[in-house]
């Protein structure tokens, strides 16, 4: 039976800024529906950065033109659910929203669908309130008042927005559990999409150790430099700018063994990745899409064991192992799974970390969400836009 999907279909994400991993999973929203017409609550994209929107044309909200918008945009969060409210899609069959923040809160009609998929629920104002609190160093004074009174608010425009979501799906279980527990929805678990095929496969390997994000303070790449701080017989190198650069530079200016490359190209990093001895991740991701990369060139993973990356790594307690963990973000609990990893009796196999990078392939997204559509579209007339292969199974939900 083939599959039929709406006749307009519109996109919304939260915004655009510099691409990263929210931003690939839209690329490939829009490579499924390319006439899908494409909104965020600002488009603040380079040039240089358009081909992740595949170069279409973004309607964006009134935030876009407030003072400032175009450095400090975030300062705007309290409005931005006003924002996202105010965008008219009453003409569209399907709306998507690819949401960490406000997107899903999109207003929809009783003979609409919207498929919200999530990367995580509004962080800022749940499980991650207390952390960016102290990072902004708003967990006291006035300030800090106002802070939690916003963030208050923000969470109870969360919970109002949820019954505008028809269908939930969330790109990780880590992420279907903070769904449950957050909103009491139930959602399907399909991961991000990975353009495997861009990623060459060797089995020849450096010796340098690698690591390529942007340098925010939750990535915990000071981690990683304390660790090789007093690891001077190892090579680390680091890929990515961000505004913690300069205080790692600084952090690690005695230490020859560590190379700051800042931002590189996505073929620089694929070369990089692909001679690395490992790949090391230090965040507590949701998901976390660079660990798959890592892995589609063979390279295995040294991951910390929490969050996401338990679904992308295979670890040493099973059998072909992809990569090992360490279950303290701190250096000496790093430097304890390095020596793990190399003193393995049998090396990992590059060929099954390859293997295991191939569950997140994109054409495997692509074919999970016409399904997901296919399912919960009835009514809708237009004809296929992909073939009649039958899709594969999305994982399966979460108990009630």
């Amino acid at each position: 039976m083939g599959q039929v999907f709406p006749r307009r279909v519109a996109i919304v994400h939260d915004w655009f800024d510099k691409p990263g991993g929210a931003e690939r999973v839209l690329h490939e929203l829009i490579a499924c529906f390319p006439d899908a017409d494409l909104f965020a609550v600002v488009d603040m994209l380079s040039d240089d950065d358009r081909g992740i929107v595949l170069n279409k044309a973004v309607t964006t909200t009134f935030i876009q033109k407030l003072p400032g918008a175009r450095k400090h945009f975030r300062r705007y969060l309290p409005l931005m659910p006003l924002a996202i409210e105010q965008m008219d899609l009453s003409d569209y069959d399907l709306v998507i929203s690819s949401s960490w923040a406000v997107a899903k809160g999109v207003i929809t009609g009783p003979d609409q669908l919207h498929i919200a998929y999530v990367h995580t629920p509004l962080r800022y104002a749940w499980h991650q309130q207390h952390d960016y609190l102290r990072l902004e160093q708003l967990d006291r004074g006035l300030k800090g008042a106002a802070a939690r009174l916003v963030l208050h608010w923000l969470r109870l425009w969360d919970l109002r927005t949820v019954n505008n979501v028809d269908v939930w799906l969330a790109n990780s279980s880590n992420v279907a559990r903070r769904i449950r527990k957050t909103y009491g929805k139930q959602a399907e678990v399909l991961y991000p999409p990975v353009r495997i095929e861009d990623f060459t496969f060797t089995e020849e390997k450096a010796g340098y150790y690698f690591t390529c994000s942007r340098l925010v303070q939750y990535k915990r790449v000071d981690l990683l430099v304390d660790a090789f701080l007093s690891r001077s017989g190892s090579e680390l190198v680091i890929a990515g700018d961000g505004p913690e650069l300069p205080s790692l530079r600084e952090r690690a200016r005695h230490a020859p063994n560590i190379r700051f490359l800042g931002r590189r190209t996505d073929g620089e990093v694929r070369e990089l990745l692909r001679k690395a001895r490992a790949f090391i991740f230090a965040a507590n991701e949701d998901l976390g899409i660079a660990p798959i990369e890592a892995q589609a060139c063979g390279t295995p993973v040294i991951a910390f064991g929490q969050g996401g990356a338990l679904e992308t790594v295979r670890g040493l307690e099973v059998g072909r192992p992809t990569g090992c963990f360490f279950y303290e973000q701190t250096p000496a609990s790093l430097l304890e799974a390095i020596e793990r990893f190399e003193n393995l009796a049998v090396p990992i196999d590059p060929k099954d970390c390859r293997a295991n990078a191939n569950k997140f392939r994109s054409e495997r997204f692509r074919e999970q969400l016409h399904s997901v559509v296919s399912r919960h579209g009835i009514g809708f007339g237009a004809s296929a836009i992909y073939s009649d292969t039958e899709p594969d199974v999305l994982l399966p939900s979460l108990p009630r």
